[in-house]
This record gives C-alpha cells, sequence and structure tokens, in this order.
C-alpha cells in the first residue's frame, strides 16, 4: 500500500462494474423460483454477477481506506467497521456490508452450502442494497474532491 489520492479512475470503474453485475442479476428470469431455476445457467449466473458485484463494492472500500486514510485491510471483512470508523458508512450501512462481505466469503469458501432458493432470496429482495452502498461510497467521494485523484 502506498499513501496517495483516491483514484477517480478506480472509482469510477468498480461502479461501472457494479452497475453491470446488477443489471445482470436483474435481466434474469427473476419472476418466481420455478422460472429461474428452469435454466440451470441463471443460477450459475446470478451467483457469479453477485459474487462479483460484491468484490468490487468490497474493492471499492478497500481501495478508498488505502489510499484515502493510508489504512491496510486484509480481509473483506475488516473493510465495513474500518469505513463505518472514517466516517464514510453509518453504524446501519457497516452492519449492512459486514453481511455482504460474509456472504461473498460464503460463495467462494462455502458455496456447496449456498442454496439456489436463497441465492433467488437475495438476488430479488437484497440486491438493491449493493447498488445503495455502492451509491454511498461514490458520494463520499464525490464529497471528498480534496482526496481525489482526477488524473484519467
Amino acid at each position: 500500500m502506498s499513501p496517495g489520492k483516491i483514484s477517480e479512475k478506480v472509482v469510477a470503474s468498480r461502479l461501472a462494474w457494479i452497475e453491470d453485475m446488477i443489471s445482470g442479476i436483474q435481466a434474469l428470469p427473476l419472476e418466481n423460483l420455478s422460472q429461474f431455476t428452469q435454466d440451470a445457467r441463471n443460477v450459475a449466473a446470478a451467483e457469479s454477477y453477485l459474487r462479483r458485484a460484491l468484490e468490487a463494492l468490497l474493492d471499492l472500500g478497500r481501495h478508498i481506506l488505502a489510499k484515502g486514510f493510508n489504512l491496510a485491510v486484509s480481509e473483506y471483512k475488516e473493510i465495513p467497521a474500518r469505513l463505518q470508523r472514517v466516517g464514510i458508512l453509518s453504524e446501519k450501512e457497516a452492519r449492512l456490508m459486514a453481511e455482504m462481505a460474509g456472504y461473498r466469503n460464503r460463495l467462494v469458501h462455502f458455496y456447496v452450502y449456498v442454496s439456489t432458493e436463497e441465492l433467488f432470496e437475495i438476488c430479488t429482495s437484497q440486491v438493491t442494497d449493493v447498488a445503495k452502498l455502492a451509491r454511498q461510497l461514490g458520494q463520499w467521494v464525490a464529497s471528498h474532491p480534496e482526496k481525489v485523484d482526477h488524473a484519467l
């Protein structure tokens, strides 16, 4: 980690990636579980889109901490508490992001325990939380231009 400024390019890239991944989820047949599971590729796509959106969100948080505050974070689960400590996230938002970090870890390390039904539920009722936290991080960065490197 090298101290410096938050890269506007990295922020824009991660926010666009998150938006693309959420759009991918929303393009899947999510009207009901039966339709969702009719083609196994839907389940695989949903898992991939969700995991990559969560990783991008957490990577964005890590970048903000490293470059904006010179704070090293080695594990995803540490990021939300640190973002709260520096005043970027509220306690409620930090709890939500911590749940997301835990879910990302389940998707990667304990994937055999993630049911199709659980994945469907998250994609239909909780994926907007990822977008909400991404917006919060983006708004914080936009409101602190002194911490941002605008070079593209």
